[in-house]
């Protein structure tokens, strides 16, 4: 059985991509499954949850019960965050924004990561007792993984997609997780990051393809490394196109004119959105 999801942050209202994506998702599996993905308390609004519901019923999107949210799964993210700890791929960052882009500043020929500039390892090179003692002094920190010591504790491994990847790249692809440099995956006020969470909530979910837009492409490749850290079952993945406006720019949530809330206001249907995006 074919299992797939949507995965919206409830952070704005949908608008003509997420009608794409769920629908590409919804007509791709035989199981279907809606996650909220509330994990940024500081950003998401019960506002914008009860309005993808309704946008998405909307839309003739029916999803299998329950639907899962972020925020009420942080002891798994927690399980999950302590076995790779005991692996020893974490190290804790206690680097601030500003610190962060000082030392790439310094650095001429600085790595690019599929997220923008790679973070340059400046705490991965703290000895143990300063490590410690920051920790016991109270500063605040995050937790990165060593990307270089988990690949090679992990192995080769290879991911399979089915869609639209860059380039066309479809079949068994070589797993490149370096893609993003060492990424966070808990800090104090968020128990996990989006890679983290993700990966447990497909497996959790029993999730076989993941379907989303190709702007997340280069993350399959990390987090085909965190499930094979983690011993989970890896889904296939299937990417898409983006659906961009006039300019060529991916739709955002600030933008109301295209959002489905203010398109069904003025009295568009969803067949009409179909047609719009070519499907």
């Amino acid at each position: 059985m074919i299992v797939t999801r949507f995965a919206p942050s409830p952070t704005g209202f949908l608008h003509l991509g997420h009608a794409y994506a769920a629908w590409l998702a919804r007509e791709a599996g035989e199981r279907f499954l809606l996650r909220i993905e509330d994990l940024d308390a500081s950003r998401c609004r019960e506002t914008f949850v009860t309005a993808l519901v309704e946008d998405l019923a909307w839309l003739g999107v029916a999803w299998d019960e329950p639907v899962l949210r972020q925020s009420q799964r942080f002891s798994l993210y927690r399980k999950y965050l302590a076995k790779l700890e005991a692996m020893q791929v974490l190290y804790p960052c206690f680097c601030t924004r500003k610190e962060i882009a000082h030392e790439i500043a310094r650095s001429a020929e600085a790595p690019q990561g599929a997220d923008g500039t790679l973070y340059p390892g400046i705490c991965k090179r703290l000895a143990p007792a300063m490590r410690e003692a920051k920790i016991k002094s109270g500063v605040p920190y995050a937790l990165r993984l060593d990307v270089e010591k988990a690949a090679a504790l992990a192995g080769p491994l290879t991911l399979i997609e089915h869609g639209e990847g860059p380039g066309q790249q479809r079949g068994f692809l070589a797993a490149t997780p370096s893609l993003f440099g060492d990424i966070v995956l808990s800090r104090k006020d968020m128990p996990a990051s989006y890679h983290l969470a993700v990966v447990a909530d497909d497996a959790e979910s029993g999730v076989t393809l993941v379907t989303r837009g190709n702007d997340l492409f280069a993350a399959s490749h990390v987090q085909r490394l965190i499930q094979a850290l983690l011993g989970l079952p890896a889904p296939a993945y299937a990417h898409h196109k983006l659906i961009l406006d006039e300019d060529g720019r991916k739709f955002s949530k600030r933008n109301k004119g295209v959002t489905l809330r203010s398109l069904r206001q003025s009295g568009v249907s969803p067949d009409e959105i179909r047609r719009r995006l070519g499907l």
